[in-house]
């Protein structure tokens, strides 16, 4: 019977089927195994009728690290750096040539 806040997968088995099986309460549980609380216990049940009894092996405290983006090489880097440019040239060219455009019927809206 392990002693402490962290238990194998197949101790969380073992008391998860006992409770299933032999229809014990959760107290009966905490007591035959050494468990301080009934929530525990149910939380193993809620993953192991989710997961199965292999979800009860898997790590499951803390919120989990997203890491580090992976860093772009550089070559990429300046190719992205370089189309950013283009494009931004590309938008200024289309708006001015919308506002001539625009200019242009104001016009010839004047001179009808």
């Amino acid at each position: 019977m392990p002693k402490g806040k962290t238990f194998t997968g197949d101790f969380k088995q073992a008391v998860v089927e006992d409770v299933r099986k032999n229809r014990i309460s959760y107290r009966e549980a905490m007591k035959k195994y050494g468990i301080t609380g009934k929530m525990t216990i149910q939380k193993w049940e809620r993953i192991y009728l989710e997961a199965g009894p292999e979800g009860l092996c898997l790590e499951r405290r803390g919120r989990g690290s997203p890491g580090r983006p992976p860093k772009l090489d550089k070559q990429v880097k300046k190719d992205l750096i370089a189309e950013n440019q283009r494009l931004r040239a590309e938008n200024d060219y289309l708006k001015k040539l919308h506002a001539l455009v625009l200019e242009e019927e104001r016009r010839d809206r004047r001179r009808k």
